[in-house]
């Protein structure tokens, strides 16, 4: 299936290791970026955290959005575009 402008969709993940992009499981990849969540929280803070939520998302979709930056992360640094 071809993606905007006719290119491939990614169907694997990718995470970049070593400054090279290689397919990775699911599992694999959501650990990675966990992993690099927790990186940045325990060298700046959870403050140095933040999310973007879209707007045309739903209503529960964008609270389940705030309440994981909030209340897992411990960030109040969420916008989820309500202003378009």
């Amino acid at each position: 299936m071809a993606g905007s402008g006719g290119r491939p969709r990614l169907t694997t993940p990718l995470v970049r290791r070593h400054g090279v992009l290689r397919e990775a499981s699911w599992d694999d990849a959501l650990a990675a970026a966990a992993s690099g969540f927790g990186e940045v929280i325990d060298a700046d803070g959870p403050t140095a955290f933040g999310l973007f939520s879209c707007s045309k998302a739903t209503n529960e979709m964008n609270y389940m959005a705030q309440k994981f930056a909030r209340m897992v992360v411990g960030s109040n640094n969420i916008d989820s575009c309500n202003r378009t």
